[in-house]
């Protein structure tokens, strides 16, 4: 479980940061990161067309320089984007000069308010710098679905044991993960609407000033 729904001292880390949205209200909020990639983003959009759904995408500012026109389909569609680093970079593993050049250099291509650091983790001086310019977004339930221990089945039972009334909800855009969405997120999508759930996206009002000199 402190995986899929990070505890409270893990929370704490990042008091700022926003890891799930108003627990009165019956709302999800769908979010993909890693993307965009050709394999999995088209398929993506089409599916949550399907079902009326709009979902934010935390990209790779290297994909979105290659793949300019999925970042625009994704746009097309009323989808929200949001900042993953240019490199999909681990905060731990660089300097946080380097770490933040990166999210500035992917800023310049997604031009989002929002920000979610990969695998969930940054150096404090990193998220003290960060909050200051964006809406630090993380999760109430990070489905697994890139792991290979997991598969499709088990995705959307992580789905079912922990969404909650604001979860956010974190699936991948990515290789690892599109073969079990195939399955598992039109099944999670009907679930929660069974289950009477709202799907939301998050509201500019949350917008930071973006500028980082």
């Amino acid at each position: 479980m402190i995986i899929e729904q990070p505890s409270k001292w893990l929370r704490w880390l990042y008091p700022s940061a926003i890891w799930r949205m108003d627990p009165s209200e019956k709302a999800v909020y769908l979010t993909f990161d890693d993307g965009p990639i050709p394999q999995s983003t088209p398929w993506l959009i089409e599916t949550l067309d399907r079902y009326g759904v709009k979902a934010t995408f935390f990209m790779v500012g290297d994909n979105v320089r290659k793949y300019p026109e999925l970042f625009q389909l994704i746009m097309d569609h009323g989808h929200q984007v949001g900042n993953h680093t240019f490199n999909h970079l681990g905060g731990f593993t660089v300097s946080s000069g380097h770490f933040l050049r990166n999210a500035n250099e992917a800023d310049k291509l997604i031009h989002s308010h929002l920000f979610r650091p990969p695998r969930g983790w940054m150096k404090n001086a990193q998220y003290l710098r960060l909050r200051q310019h964006y809406t630090i977004i993380m999760w109430d339930l990070v489905t697994r679905d890139y792991s290979k221990r997991l598969n499709a089945d088990d995705v959307f039972e992580n789905v079912k044991r922990y969404a909650r009334p604001g979860s956010i909800i974190t699936f991948h855009d990515s290789l690892k993960s599109i073969d079990k969405l195939h399955t598992a997120l039109p099944r999670s999508i009907e679930w929660l609407l069974e289950q009477g759930y709202e799907f939301k996206v998050f509201d500019d009002n949350m917008k930071h000033s973006r500028s980082m000199k």
